[in-house]
């Protein structure tokens, strides 16, 4: 059993929102200008080898997401997520650990897609904050692995370890199953759990206290 000491009560911290407010302005200035200056194009995640790529985009496509209202989900399921758990660890961390840790997933995240595109040979390009949101998943499950939550459509609360050992499980089917049709970068999502779960096993060898 954990200690669990909170710095804040804050029910908005400001990284949090912060990052939720740049994520908002980045997607509807894709809306917006796309059409005129391919902001997409130019700050997703491109293969290695391709000839869009640039080492900026390892940051750039964590604050992008599918540039259309058709697509809204994606977005919204991303900044929902980090609004219920981010603020949570942000209050437990506070706001420069809780920011170090989110960049160092979305990072982690952008490797392993990376990585899997120059073992498989694809040329599709990534954005999104999934993978960022994975570490962040991964460390509420993490630190509070009994907590209930409750997920459509499943009927009964399921402890938030199941929640995230389901989430991998489905990514790791949809990584290595390569359904045709499917558009996830799921070694992204992967990547930024394992990322994400690393740095909490560091932080917990070398400095338990501040872990939580």
């Amino acid at each position: 059993m954990s200690n669990v000491q909170f710095r804040s009560t804050e029910k908005f911290p400001p990284v949090v929102k912060n990052l939720i407010i740049i994520n908002v302005l980045v997607w509807l200035a894709q809306i917006t200008f796309d059409p005129k200056y391919n902001i997409t194009m130019k700050g997703a995640l491109w293969p290695i080898d391709a000839p869009y790529f640039k080492p900026y985009q390892i940051i750039t496509s964590m604050f992008m997401h599918s540039p259309s209202f058709e697509t809204f989900y994606h977005i919204l399921f991303n900044m929902f997520a980090l609004f219920m758990f981010g603020r949570i660890l942000e209050n437990v961390w506070g706001g420069k650990k809780f920011l170090l840790f989110y960049m160092l997933c979305g990072i982690g995240a952008s490797a392993a897609h990376l990585i899997m595109q120059q073992i498989s040979g694809g040329f599709a390009p990534a954005i999104g904050a999934s993978g960022a949101v994975m570490g962040v998943l991964v460390a509420f499950a993490f630190i509070f692995p009994n907590t209930l939550l409750m997920i459509i459509p499943i009927p009964i609360p399921i402890k938030a370890k199941w929640v995230v050992l389901a989430y991998i499980a489905l990514d790791l089917f949809g990584g290595f199953g390569a359904m045709q049709g499917d558009d996830i970068a799921h070694f992204a999502h992967l990547g930024g759990a394992l990322t994400g779960f690393i740095i909490l096993l560091i932080w917990k060898k070398t400095n338990r206290r501040t872990l939580y």
